[in-house]
């Protein structure tokens, strides 16, 4: 998934599956942008924030096409900006920021609700590139959440990684957070529409997801169980904010993620 192939100064390929509804995963795009981004910084940089926006439908008949700008390089932060493209044109643009890792104060202020342990629950991914399963807090939680249509998976990859210490570990394992990081934000964003609407009879959606956000606060794994938490926290001009907090089984909070979704109920 991010053995991108360099095409010249600062350019990479990459690929990926056609997924059931056809075209390619949003995910996928902005693991590889950050895949592609990363390959230009030096050793001793860890990315702590990727923002992109969905311009195009990626089609996964063709290559991906990753052009990366070096911005800025700076001493303790690196800026790039990556845009994939395809034969329509640009399909993603995205910006990266990296950092050089430095000592300080950690605190958590957000924490992990209790739920339903993986074990307990059915595999419901639509790809074999992860395992995701729904999951919901049990009787005795005490962690509630701002937003509506809160969706709440326990998500891993089953692939073998590098470990920790290993060339590119780190960012591999960021850019499998990426994508799995695009998986919820449409469920959540539906499931607090349904509970206002005032049409009668089963909603009908259409969406697509408008722009990502992920900051990486802390180092983690992927190929062990992560809990995703997300809710909706507004939905207007057909455009639904899903806010998310990713957290490893300890509880640890590991990354925030925010997606604003385009979901309109197509009109007869």
């Amino acid at each position: 998934m991010f053995e991108l192939v360099n095409h010249g100064p600062d350019t990479f390929v990459g690929t990926g599956p056609r997924y059931p509804w056809g075209g390619l995963y949003g995910g996928q795009i902005v693991a590889q942008a950050l895949r592609a981004a990363a390959l230009t910084v030096d050793e001793g940089f860890r990315a702590h924030s990727i923002r992109a926006y969905f311009i195009r439908r990626g089609d996964h008949q063709e290559p991906v096409r990753y052009e990366v700008d070096r911005i800025r390089n700076g001493r303790s932060f690196v800026t790039r900006r990556v845009v994939a493209r395809q034969a329509i044109g640009a399909i993603l643009n995205a910006e990266c920021s990296f950092q050089k890792p430095e000592s300080s104060l950690d605190v958590q202020t957000i924490q992990a609700p209790s739920v339903t342990p993986p074990d307990d629950v059915e595999n419901t991914a639509f790809s074999g590139d992860f395992d995701r399963r729904f999951t919901e807090p049990t009787a005795d939680n005490t962690v509630d959440r701002d937003g509506e249509g809160r969706v709440l998976a326990w998500m891993r990859v089953p692939h073998e990684l590098p470990e920790s210490g290993a060339p590119d570990a780190d960012i591999i394992q960021q850019c499998w957070l990426a994508f799995l990081s695009d998986d919820l934000a449409t469920d959540t964003v539906r499931s607090a529409h349904s509970r206002y609407r005032t049409d009668d009879g089963e909603p009908r959606y259409s969406g697509v997801s408008l722009d990502h956000t992920i900051w990486f606060h802390r180092p983690f794994r992927t190929d062990v169980w992560q809990l995703h938490d997300f809710s909706c926290h507004h939905f207007t001009g057909s455009r639904g904010l899903a806010v998310g907090h990713v957290f490893q089984p300890d509880g640890t909070h590991i990354a925030t993620v925010s997606q604003e979704v385009l979901l309109r109920e197509p009109k007869d």
